[in-house]
């Protein structure tokens, strides 16, 4: 992780979002600590993730999510070289998902 990123108050910061209990939360949280266009740039980057996992092309992704091919590029640099975080978070998706089907 980065030393700079890394400080008491991006610890407090994720410290608020983990104690978040569902969506509704989520939208309050983020619409008052984002703007709209940030939190719609992270969403994008997320999907852009999902798309370049399932194997699509850059310009499928561009013409389909409207990102920027730099910022394909710099989500699939964080899929190669990354921390790991969009593999950890679809792991915990896959298990809440499965744990659904079982309940269900």
């Amino acid at each position: 992780m980065t030393k700079k990123l890394h400080t008491e108050d991006v610890d407090n910061l994720f410290k608020a979002i983990m104690t978040l209990e569902n969506l509704d939360e989520c939208y309050a949280f983020f619409e008052d600590v984002c703007t709209v266009n940030e939190i719609l740039s992270l969403s994008q980057r997320f999907h852009v993730a999902k798309m370049l996992r399932s194997g699509e092309t850059y310009l499928d992704i561009s013409e389909k999510t409207g990102a920027s091919t730099a910022t394909i590029s710099r989500v699939n640099r964080s899929l190669a070289y990354g921390n790991n975080g969009y593999d950890i978070v679809w792991n915990h998706l896959n298990e809440q998902e499965k744990a659904g089907q079982a309940d269900g």
